[in-house]
Formats: structure tokens, sequence, C-alpha cells
């Protein structure tokens, strides 16, 4: 089993910066993908980005490419999301999720864990 908390949100002007962070337990975290997901009110969970067990393989969506950093250390087993630039559009709910693989996946269900998510809400 794995267990994924996420923190770092909260309300920002347009154009502002956010840190979020993922802290993961459980068996051999270390050897999962993680990815960041968002939903905002009345639309679909998506995918915001990715990042290998390794951390050498990162995937984004087109909407944050350039804006959004995902880093991770797995020495204390957290990940990182740099979000720069932010825009209204990207107010949303955003989790954290897991899964044991190889590769980066971007789509919802490929991933086994999630978080309970954090608000993050960007001012016009």
């Amino acid at each position: 089993q794995v267990q994924l908390v996420e923190s770092g949100g909260g309300l920002v002007q347009a154009g502002a910066s956010l840190r979020l962070s993922c802290t993961a337990s459980g068996r051999t975290v270390s050897a999962c993908a993680m990815g960041w997901f968002r939903q905002a009110p009345g639309k679909e969970r998506e995918f915001v980005t990715g990042i290998s067990w390794s951390g050498r393989t990162t995937a984004y969506a087109d909407s944050v490419k350039g804006r959004f950093t995902i880093s991770r250390d797995n020495a204390k087993n957290t990940v990182n999301l740099q979000m720069n630039s932010l825009k209204p559009e990207d107010t949303a709910v955003y989790y954290c999720a897991a899964r044991w693989t190889n590769n980066v996946p971007t789509s919802r269900s490929a991933y086994n864990y999630w978080g309970q998510g954090t608000q993050v809400t960007v001012s016009s």
C-alpha cells in the first residue's frame, strides 16, 4: 500500500507561484511513477504532469509546459510541483498519484494510489 498526502495549496493572484508537495509512505515508494492531476468544478480530472521512479523521465500537459516543473526526492519520499505564472484557469483541486511502473502514465486509470487533494485558487 502507498499513502499520499498533498500540501502547499492556497489562494494566489494571477502571475504568482506556488509549490505543491506530495509526501508518500509505504513499501517501495521510490519505485513508483508519480503524477499530478487536477480537477476543476464541473470538469473531469486531468493529467498535469508525471515523473518516472528515477526522475529521468517527465511528462507535461500542453497547458502547463514551460510554467510547471515536477521533481522528486526519493530519499525523502517527496514529489514537488513548482507552479509559476499561474493563471485563473489553473484553479482546481490538485491530486498526487502513484503507480508501480517503469514509464510515466498520463491516464487517470493507470494510477493505483491517490491523495486527498489540495485546493489551488488563482484570482484574476
